[in-house]
């Protein structure tokens, strides 16, 4: 009896598979390539890229194969990031849009008399909002200001002011108004104070207390051979500044001198030589005395003065009534300086002509001045002359001891 049994046999005996598995046959194997034709190609590119893929997770190499296998691997685990990131999901973006951050200060409970308060103000807040007024958002990003009202990026010029000082009944008051004035004006500021022969103690006090960066200096000219002593301490720190070679815009503020803060921030327009008209009190101390430029625009064309015999002066203009860049006394090529030989005030001169003589060092003529304000129009400083001689006063202003009670309590 013939009998019929079915062969347990592969179909293709001769193919090896690269999983490493075992042959397996089915009637449907025969099915599937009897009718490869009419299928979809989807199936085959897919267990081709899972034969692919279990290749090479799991095919082994020997030792030369092992940097090729961590290559590709990397090589693959990079392209699958790149196109993940390239694609990024939507619904995360969705979700944090869906999700308002709210700022909003909530009032503490009214369990005291602040918090009734705050609910106050908030109930009037919103009532001004319903009314039309309209409160600006808060923004929390870091943007740049607009122009109008933006940060002033123009560095300031520097300003060096000088200022001779001794020993007198007034000296710690005249100190004192001036450094409150100089530490109103925006920095940079420096204030350079110069004493005759030595430092006091109670100067560098009333220096310190200032707030304004400083240098005190001294003058350590002989006394017996000193005509103005004004002269020999602005001369030691004409030389100061020519030595350390600073840079900026220098003023001579006496001390005793009485200044606006608007003629500090005209300083700083200076580019080479500035002057103004300065006010100054008569002799006879009943009558304002003005002395100064008289301009066009910013353009010097002629000088004004009450005093006769200060007529022959070349610049008629008062010490604390100009001021000058600092580079002229040590940086002569760029201002084309004729002379090398250093700027310094002259003690030899008649009284009154210190400050033409000094100008004349500077600048050769008008035309290399510049008046400020626009059209020299206003009045910024004025010399007062309240000196008090042979004023009998408590060392340092302090009391040794008690007063005597002219006027006792009854």
């Amino acid at each position: 009896m013939a009998s019929f049994r079915r062969t347990l046999s592969p179909a293709y005996p001769d193919r090896q598979y690269l999983n490493g598995s075992f042959p397996v046959s089915s009637p449907t194997h025969k099915l599937a390539s009897g009718n490869a034709k009419y299928s979809s190609p989807l199936p085959a590119l897919a267990a081709a890229f899972r034969r692919l893929v279990g290749g090479v997770f799991t095919r082994r190499h020997g030792r030369k194969g092992q940097w090729r296998r961590a290559a590709f691997r990397c090589v693959l685990c990079f392209f699958v990031g790149f196109l993940l990131g390239m694609f990024p999901f939507g619904h995360m973006a969705e979700d944090i849009r869906s999700h308002e951050i709210s700022f909003e200060m909530k009032p503490p409970l009214p369990h005291s008399n602040n918090a009734q308060q705050l609910l106050q103000e908030d109930r009037v807040l919103r009532n001004r909002v319903d009314e039309g007024f309209v409160i600006d958002p808060v923004s929390l990003s870091a943007e740049r200001e607009r122009q109008g009202d933006g940060f002033d990026l123009v560095p300031r010029k520097p300003l060096i002011v000088v200022t001779p000082t001794y020993g007198r009944a007034f000296q710690a008051y005249f100190l004192n108004r001036l450094g409150q004035v100089l530490r109103l004006v925006p920095p940079p500021v420096v204030w350079i104070v110069v004493e005759m022969k030595a430092a006091s103690m109670e100067t560098a006090e009333v220096l310190r207390k200032t707030g304004v960066m400083y240098r005190h200096l001294v003058c350590n000219k002989n006394l017996t051979d000193v005509k103005d002593r004004g002269v020999h301490q602005r001369n030691t720190a004409l030389e100061h500044i020519e030595r350390h070679r600073l840079d900026g815009i220098v003023y001579f503020a006496d001390d005793d001198n009485v200044y606006s803060l608007e003629l500090f921030d005209s300083l700083r327009d200076i580019s080479r030589f500035g002057t103004w008209p300065v006010a100054m009190l008569a002799p006879s101390k009943n009558k304002a005395i003005l002395e100064g430029p008289v301009c066009n625009a910013s353009q010097v064309i002629g000088w004004h003065t009450n005093e006769k015999s200060k007529r022959l002066r070349r610049f008629h203009v008062d010490m604390s009534g100009f001021a000058f860049n600092s580079t002229i006394l040590w940086d002569p090529k760029r201002w084309r300086r004729p002379s090398l030989n250093p700027i310094r005030q002259l003690d030899t001169v008649k009284e009154g002509f210190q400050e033409t003589t000094f100008i004349e060092q500077l600048v050769e003529d008008e035309s290399q001045m510049e008046g400020s304000p626009h059209g020299c129009s206003k009045i910024m400083n004025w010399h007062l002359h309240l000196s008090a001689h042979n004023t009998v006063y408590p060392k340092a202003w302090v009391l040794q001891k008690n007063l005597d009670a002219i006027i006792p309590v009854k």
